[in-house]
């Protein structure tokens, strides 16, 4: 069965007036119901990750001035929304929701959560509308419950992983790999342990053969027992962002690829949705979906 985790929590930002798309959030369940692909009892809502949870890939001393809605003026800029307790409690439901879907993708094969990919959050730091990394904290959580002993980070979101990179910079039992825009957000790259940037204008043709030369080469190295995937579409031509051009065709694409090979190679695989920023919200739903669709055909669900 697939398991999606959803939370009416992260939708919630839109409601405070925060300026960010976060509509995509509500509306990508509404699209896979509406078009059958899934039914309700596919999701599940997370609880809120405690404290202890969000200090296995995190400073203590930064999640406690998350969790007090204490941090300092720079960081909140840095971060990039107004700190207030909705948008802490989003973020520990995001981090839970990642775990959870971990935990469902060891029973399934795959499994997703509609938020999530929370990248540029590091160590000790928010940034980019990140406060905490899911996906880092999820892989944190496999490894201390010894569920996983090899773990590949593949993140294919138009900016650099830079917080999950820092996270696990002297951290061997896990590999992060990002393909990533060169002259784009976050202008101070971190060091992933392989880092595949790329021009602004990149096209289908190229994009892919770099993502089908690398994927054989990183599974037959890492041999991982788990995956993450960060799935942003902000990749899109259409993205105001993404300074990309690919099209939705090789969206699709890139998403059959990563999910062949954890088939081939039998390897449990959570995706969390990442970014997007196209003018048209249709185009964004749509691309998340794909991804979605794209599951569902080769898992067979």
């Amino acid at each position: 069965m697939l398991k999606i985790a959803f939370h009416p929590e992260y939708i919630h930002p839109v409601r405070e007036g925060h300026r960010f798309p976060m509509g995509k959030y509500e509306l990508i369940p509404l699209q896979l119901l509406h078009e059958g692909l899934v039914k309700k009892e596919n999701f599940f809502q997370p609880a809120l990750a405690t404290f202890e949870t969000a200090c296995l890939a995190h400073d203590p001393e930064y999640v406690k001035s998350v969790f007090d809605l204490a941090l300092d003026a720079k960081m909140i800029r840095r971060i990039g929304f107004p700190l207030t307790k909705s948008l802490v409690d989003r973020e520990r439901y995001l981090l839970n929701g990642t775990i959870q879907a971990a935990l469902y993708a060891q029973e399934y094969g795959v499994a997703f959560n509609i938020a999530g990919g929370t990248h540029h959050a590091g160590y000790d730091f928010g940034e980019g509308f990140c406060l905490l990394n899911d996906q880092a904290v999820a892989a944190r959580y496999l490894l201390e419950q010894q569920l996983a002993t090899r773990i590949l980070i593949i993140d294919l979101d138009v900016h650099q992983g830079n917080g999950t990179a820092h996270i696990f910079a002297d951290d061997d039992r896990v590999f992060t790999f990002s393909i990533h825009g060169e002259k784009n957000f976050p202008f101070i790259k971190e060091r992933s342990d392989l880092d595949i940037p790329v021009a602004d204008g990149i096209t289908d043709v190229t994009y892919l053969a770099l993502l089908e030369t690398h994927l054989p080469q990183l599974f037959e190295k890492v041999k991982p027992n788990f995956v993450f995937y960060q799935a942003g579409v902000d990749i899109l031509e259409t993205d105001k962002l993404g300074k990309l051009k690919l099209t939705a065709a090789a969206c699709k694409m890139r998403d059959a690829l990563v999910f062949e090979h954890c088939l081939q190679q039998q390897v449990p695989v959570q995706v969390s949705m990442g970014g997007g920023y196209s003018v048209h919200m249709k185009d964004i739903v749509n691309a998340h979906c794909q991804t979605y669709k794209t599951a569902i055909d080769l898992y067979k669900f």
